[in-house]
């Protein structure tokens, strides 16, 4: 038995990448031949698969694991494969969350939900990495079912922290007087960083004016990011917001170093990684409770069932300022990082992927 996994883009420094890597690393070690296809991918990782031309090549007793996270051209190489297909769910989000602001995304996301969709009926199995994506990929049809966890090494050693900037942002800090806020990922209407925006002015106001917002990621367009940058232009809070773009993993550390609070507005997430990487850096999560981030997050942070400025500002300031609760908080997500142990979530994975690939096999 052979299994070979399919994803559009194979990207270094990605979640996906490193669980498809992961996968296939895993396999290997059970005496199992694996093959990573992909359409694009970055310098770094490139070597580590090939072309997705290539996996048209007839291969015996094969299986073929697809990918699944935002449509492409690569799906219909998939379906015509005469290989048995399983997919791995990792959430597409709502196109009404972002096609108004970025059409063009919208129309990956549509298509993506289309193509998810038109695998359900010949896919022998659906994995996915939250028991929130498996009641998707359930809705639509997929059956047999499993959740099986990402794996990315959740607790691997830090990079120490650029020094220049985190003197900087020390600096800054000290100056400002206030605690600094945090959020990483996408910059996209549906993670909704306009609603910490938002947060932030509500406790400013309340709380003290020397609070900051951090933004780490890159904008999925043009046009949201502007209409962000108008916005906190209009409410007076230029000084107060940084967007630091995409880091280096040591530029990231830097700002994982200083702050003091991670906070998510986000309206929709199949998991939600950076809410765990949090964990990992010892700091307090303060998340708005929609789809998959409670079951991401459980008791290791403040769960919002509103997103309004002024209560979502007093579960901050609760957290700067409640040491005993800090404490707590801290203590739960490294507690909950044991959920996310490689080693662990590897055997979990494992169980669901060779567990529903034997079933078939016995069965057929």
């Amino acid at each position: 038995m052979r299994i070979d996994q399919v994803l559009p883009s194979l990207v270094g420094r990605d979640a996906i990448g490193a669980h498809t890597i992961n996968i296939k690393r895993a396999l290997e070690e059970r005496g199992i031949e694996s093959h990573i296809y992909f359409s694009t991918s970055t310098p770094d990782v490139t070597a580590l698969g090939h072309p997705i031309i290539e996996v048209t090549t007839p291969v015996p007793d094969r299986y073929v694991m697809y990918h699944a996270s935002i449509g492409s051209p690569v799906f219909d190489t998939v379906i015509h494969l005469p290989d048995p297909i399983v997919v791995d769910y990792h959430n597409i989000t709502p196109t009404r969350l972002i096609d108004r602001w970025e059409p063009a995304v919208g129309h990956e996301l549509s298509l993506g939900r289309r193509q998810l969709a038109q695998l359900a009926p010949t896919c022998v199995l659906g994995l996915a990495d939250s028991a929130y994506n498996e009641r998707e990929l359930i809705d639509l049809g997929y059956s047999p079912t499993s959740v099986a966890p990402l794996l990315i090494d959740m607790r691997q050693a830090h990079e120490s922290p650029d020094p220049t900037l985190l003197a900087r942002l020390e600096e800054a800090k000290s100056s400002s007087g206030g605690p600094v806020l945090l959020y990483v990922g996408k910059i996209s209407p549906h993670k909704a960083p306009h609603d910490l925006v938002a947060m932030l002015a509500a406790y400013r106001e309340l709380y003290g004016p020397g609070a900051t917002l951090t933004i780490v990621g890159s904008p999925i367009g043009d046009r949201y990011i502007a209409a962000l940058h108008d916005y906190i232009a209009a409410i007076g809070l230029t000084e107060a917001v940084n967007f630091a773009g995409s880091l280096s993993a040591a530029e990231l550390e830097a700002h994982w170093a200083v702050a003091d609070v991670f906070v998510t507005a986000s309206d929709h997430e199949g998991f939600c990684v950076p809410l765990v990487e949090a964990m990992g850096h010892r700091l307090p999560v303060v998340a708005y409770a929609t789809a998959a981030i409670p079951e991401t997050v459980a008791d290791a942070g403040l769960l919002l069932t509103s997103k309004k400025p002024i209560a979502f500002a007093a579960a901050v300031n609760r957290v700067v300022e409640d040491v005993a609760l800090r404490e707590q908080l801290v203590s739960a997500g490294e507690a909950r990082l044991d959920a996310y142990d490689l080693a662990t979530a590897t055997e979990a994975f494992m169980k669901a992927l060779l567990g529903g690939i034997e079933r078939l096999r016995s069965e057929s």
